[in-house]
């Protein structure tokens, strides 16, 4: 497992989160020695899912008006349907996924996760993975799309679904120890 000891790790979501997709990597980051920082649209809490089915509410610790790109290492953009779009549709949310992309800091989508990529016009000759119905967005917003478990292209970190977390992790703490990269 890739040492990753004080790196700031933000994880951009809100309602509708799929919860396991927000778990999983949460909990990777933390055993690698980094520190996970749910990041939402609002205070308080959000509330997770289960596919269809509530999930656990969790606390958002910053919410993204108020922070930076350079508080935080990395970014996380876990899935599920709601949690995209919701966060797709926030123009700050937007501006600070733009803003990871633009500094060539690593970054990781999940699911519907990288439709927020494509809302911040950040992709453009990316090659990437998400949920298949995504792939028309992804290709029109200008990336390669490939039906793979992850893909990995220049500090970007994409993956399909629930049963793709093993590798998705893996390849997170990888690039998340690697740090920026070129541009």
């Amino acid at each position: 497992m890739d040492d990753i000891n004080g790196r700031k790790v933000a994880f951009l979501c809100t309602d509708g989160v799929e919860q396991i997709e927000l778990e999983s990597p949460w909990s990777a980051v933390e055993k690698a020695g980094g520190t996970p920082t749910l990041v939402g649209l609002k205070p308080d809490a959000i509330q997770a899912f289960q596919h269809l089915d509530k999930g656990d509410s969790k606390p958002v610790e910053k919410v993204v008006s108020d922070v930076s790109v350079d508080d935080f290492d990395a970014l996380v953009l876990p899935g599920g349907v709601i949690n995209g779009d919701f966060v797709r549709a926030d123009a700050t949310a937007v501006q600070f996924v733009k803003s990871f992309m633009d500094e060539a800091k690593p970054v990781a989508a999940i699911c519907h996760g990288a439709w927020v990529l494509a809302e911040a016009n950040a992709i453009m000759g990316k090659t990437m993975t998400s949920y298949p119905s995504l792939q028309t967005d992804l290709r029109n917003a200008g990336a390669t799309w490939v039906d793979k478990p992850v893909v990995v292209d220049r500090g970007l970190v994409t993956s399909r679904k629930p049963a793709d977390l093993p590798q998705f992790c893996e390849k997170l703490l990888e690039e998340v120890s690697e740090g920026v990269h070129a541009r």
